[in-house]
């Protein structure tokens, strides 16, 4: 089973880049589920159930969130009403939605997703080690590949949850800096790990926001408007080969794309793949 994880999906622009590269990169590379991480897909901040359809639309499988889920108000029924939007499965119980999903792919082969987010510098939340591994009990009853998105700030963190689960789940992916980091490998015991998917959104920004505000805020200390910015827009995202007979992974790909770089695929009938 082929996965392609996309890295937080941020702002209109991001939307965009979701719209045009998930046909490309399907073909480029026999994709069977799509998972995006949508908690600023609504201009930079939330989730809308618009925003959310268009994605679903477009070929998503199953989004995933974080801390900024409750962002947008009409987040807290879309997430009931929408068993393919998830949010962290460690925030309080009486918070609506879900945490985990097994998903349906068109030929009827399961693929188990599960959202969690870290504690540190994060908002308060449950013990995400032991919430994680009870929901991958949970689903490995009804299927063998699970992908896991730790959602959270500190590095150490999600590294911790990567060895926690290696052997259990076919991926252990890392979302919320919107920076994409270099460290995509299999661990040892068959888990393929990334610190950090990354951002599909602008990247001549400061992670996602216009500059100038954000620059403003820093060296002034003063509240700023902050606006989503839109140059420079790029995919990034990582897809994972997964043996569906182990339910483990056999290689991980960290994937950088411009939107020049989707155009040319476009055109070229997608016979090369961009550096």
């Amino acid at each position: 089973m082929r996965i392609l994880f996309i890295g937080d999906v941020f702002g209109r622009t991001g939307r965009d880049l979701v719209r045009a590269g998930i046909p490309v990169l399907t073909s480029r590379y026999a994709i069977d589920a799509v998972i995006a991480n949508v908690e600023n897909a609504a201009s930079g901040a939330g989730i809308t159930r618009e925003t959310g359809d268009a994605l679903l639309k477009c070929g998503v499988d199953v989004m995933t969130t974080g801390n900024h889920v409750w962002d947008r108000r009409e987040a807290l029924t879309y997430l009931g009403a929408e068993p393919r939007l998830l949010r962290p499965l460690n925030m309080a119980s009486a918070a609506p939605g879900r945490g985990a999903f097994v998903a349906r792919l068109a030929d009827g082969r399961p693929i188990g997703v599960i959202n969690a987010m870290g504690r540190v510098f994060m908002p308060p939340v449950d013990n995400p080690f032991e919430a994680v591994a009870a929901a991958v009990d949970r689903l490995s009853r009804e299927c063998r590949v699970i992908v896991v998105d730790i959602h959270a700030e500190a590095t150490a963190e999600k590294i911790a949850m990567g060895w926690h689960l290696d052997g259990r789940v076919a991926a252990v992916l890392g979302t919320h800096t919107h920076v994409q980091t270099a460290d995509a490998r299999v661990l040892p015991g068959g888990t393929a790990y990334v610190t950090d998917v990354g951002m599909t959104g602008p990247h001549d920004s400061i992670i996602g926001m216009e500059r100038a505000g954000v620059l403003s805020r820093f060296v002034t200390g003063l509240p700023t408007r902050m606006e989503p910015a839109s140059e420079n827009p790029r995919l990034q995202a990582v897809v994972i080969d997964a043996d569906e007979r182990t339910g483990l992974a056999r290689d991980i790909v960290r994937l950088d794309w411009s939107e020049k770089d989707l155009a040319g695929a476009r055109r070229a009938g997608d016979d090369e793949q961009p550096l």
